[in-house]
């Protein structure tokens, strides 16, 4: 029997925000978070009672964080002055910038393990590769964010 709709939210409800966050950055991932239940609300009531509920989710929230993403590049942005450039200090927001900026790949593969906690097969499943390649762009990922920011993405959901 499969579970209430509000504890699917609640349970999986911050991992599928992570991935938002990693796909996106902090200001969009709200929005992809939400367009993501609204649509895992309208399909729920069809989804096999074996599924594998947080890969589903994240899938979902795979594909609403790029339709997001593509439409935040349809929108023309007006300044008066271009900003002044950022502290060199890593805060939160560089970190989520650092991981946002990765090659799609590393960036899907570093954003679903490292903060959905999902393992490489299941990865490989949602973007359609195989485990070892995902293994090696979430490597690759983490390679680049040690070395350019000096930071690793932390998660208690991590697993591999």
């Amino acid at each position: 029997m499969k579970q209430p709709f509000e504890q699917i939210v609640a349970a999986h409800g911050p991992a599928v925000l992570r991935v938002c966050r990693a796909m996106l950055g902090v200001q969009d991932a709200e929005d992809a978070w939400s367009e993501t239940f609204v649509a895992a609300l309208r399909a729920y009531p069809e989804l096999a009672a074996d599924a594998n509920v947080e890969a589903w989710l994240v899938t979902i929230a795979h594909r609403k964080a790029i339709d997001v993403g593509r439409a935040n590049t349809r929108r023309p942005m007006a300044v008066a002055e271009p900003p002044e450039p950022p502290p060199v200090a890593v805060d939160d927001d560089q970190v989520w910038a650092a991981v946002r900026d990765l090659p799609d790949r590393q960036r899907e593969a570093v954003a679903y393990h490292w903060f959905a906690g999902l393992p490489y097969a299941e990865i490989a499943v949602i973007t359609g590769g195989n485990a070892d390649a995902v293994r090696r762009a979430a490597a690759d990922g983490l390679k680049t964010l040690r070395r350019v920011y000096g930071a690793t993405p932390t998660t208690k959901g991590a697993r591999s």
